[in-house]
């Protein structure tokens, strides 16, 4: 498990518009979504609401791989590759329900536990 570096830490805090979260079918096919509603939650996870998921849902159920991806507002592209489960209980849904906006879904949570982080090509975990 690694923790996420405090220059990963302050680009998150300057991303700009939503994070972009692709998971894959058993089949091995991707999905990519537009995640406005997503935070860091325990210094090495991502924490996205499910408010309109379906592909998304079902890909998380199938296969444990995803990436997330974000841009800062100097344009410096971050990626996050790692796994990927979901719950509908628990301390992570909780904390999303603290952060979510009461009028969209917030039906479960996408729980994203970064394991390598890249700074445009350059790995930096």
């Amino acid at each position: 498990m690694i923790k996420i570096p405090e220059e990963v830490l302050n680009a998150w805090k300057k991303r700009q518009g939503p994070v972009v979260l692709t998971t894959i079918s058993k089949q091995g096919i991707p999905n990519s979504i537009y995640a406005t509603c997503a935070e860091l939650f325990d210094g090495n996870k991502v924490l996205v609401a499910n408010n309109k998921f379906y592909k998304t849902y079902n890909n998380i159920l199938e296969c444990e791989n995803a990436v997330i991806l974000f841009i800062t507002d100097d344009m410096k592209a971050y990626q996050f590759k790692g796994t990927i489960s979901y719950k509908t209980e628990g301390k992570e849904f909780d904390d999303m329900k603290k952060w979510n906006p009461p009028h969209l879904a917030g039906k479960g949570v996408a729980i994203f536990d970064v394991q390598e982080i890249y700074a445009g090509a350059e790995k930096t975990v």
